[in-house]
């Protein structure tokens, strides 16, 4: 059976889709799938079972991308097309069946729509799948002298817009807040600062401010690719991040995930499962967008009205949510994250 599958340019996005990738491996047996995406997101399904080929689609003038993909797509008679862009080019194909992604007038998180192409009750929920040198890269960047400080937490101040970005001393602060003796997550080993490749100027506040508090950093920001990055979070124990990739990699690795939401909506890109939450500015998504000046085209943040008290209270009342899971917060008496 031949598919093909055309998901995001946005690296989140695209992490959200893989849920509805493997629902399909699952569904159907023998699948043979072409995935088309943004050039930034083809790692993410490189090494997905049953995945034999990855188009990535840089943008071109014109639309231009889109006839690059037709050519090289055109000659297959395809079993299913899945367009999660609600592209035309879908239906220039030879296709038996085809799914185009349509916002519902409920809205509801994104993968709720996306399980609704299939008529799925239960939304499918994010699956990556790390080789042996995505993990063997990973172990390498988190270790300290000799050994992988255990448990971390793990941060990610960065975004792909300066918007969701949550001012560097405030990241900083709730470590410390969360970090301290007989706190939530007094035991913590060490902490890693997490983000993509361009984005080590904006973290680097975070990773100094920390260091020179005393706490072991592990400043992971573009050293590793996006699988090596999720090996990465499996082996964290909590995640605090902006809206972004990372956050979606968080929540699908398992871990306890607390997003940060301003100018964007967390109903519809919390972070998903069990283990995720979200805490939000003060202000709503229409209030932000509807204040003077703003501008989408500029990068000044509009988180500022997201205290560190909220996050804090935010990530202990998540805590508090898995007490009766299988995950329990760091043991006071493990190394700390302070020397």
């Amino acid at each position: 059976m031949k598919v093909l599958f055309i998901t995001h340019t946005r690296i989140g996005d695209a992490v959200l889709s893989t849920g509805l990738l493997d629902l399909l491996r699952r569904q159907y047996p023998r699948l043979r799938v072409t995935v088309a995406c943004g050039p930034a997101c083809t790692g993410l399904f490189e090494d997905m079972p049953d995945v034999e080929r990855v188009i990535a689609m840089p943008k071109r003038p014109w639309g231009g991308h889109w006839f690059r993909l037709w050519r090289q797509v055109a000659a297959t008679r395809w079993s299913l097309i899945v367009d999660l862009r609600a592209s035309l080019i879908s239906w220039c194909l030879l296709a038996r069946r085809r799914r185009s992604h349509w916002v519902p007038p409920s809205g509801g998180h994104k993968l709720q729509q996306m399980g609704m192409l299939f008529r799925q009750l239960q939304p499918p929920a994010p699956r990556l799948f790390p080789a042996a040198r995505h993990r063997t890269a990973a172990e390498a960047a988190m270790t300290v002298a000799g050994s992988v400080p255990a448990p971390v937490l793990a941060l990610a101040p960065t975004a792909n817009w300066g918007g969701k970005v949550w001012p560097a001393e405030r990241f900083v602060a709730a470590a410390e807040r969360l970090c301290a003796p007989g706190a939530l997550l007094d035991g913590i080993g060490a902490i890693a600062v997490f983000g993509g490749p361009g984005e080590e100027a904006m973290a680097r506040p975070v990773v100094e401010a920390l260091r020179q508090k005393g706490f072991t950093v592990l400043d992971l920001c573009g050293r590793l690719d996006l699988l090596s990055a999720y090996a990465a979070l499996e082996r964290c124990a909590f995640f605090i991040g902006n809206d972004s990739a990372l956050m979606h990699m968080a929540a699908a690795a398992g871990i306890p995930t607390l997003g940060l939401f301003g100018p964007s909506r967390e109903e519809q890109y919390r972070p998903w499962g069990a283990h995720g939450a979200a805490v939000r500015t003060t202000l709503s998504y229409d209030e932000i967008l509807r204040q003077p000046g703003y501008d989408y085209r500029r990068a000044d943040s509009h988180m500022e009205s997201l205290s560190v008290e909220a996050v804090v209270t935010a990530a202990e009342r998540l805590a508090a949510d898995l007490v009766d899971s299988d995950w329990q917060p760091p043991a006071p008496e493990a190394a700390g994250a302070r020397p």
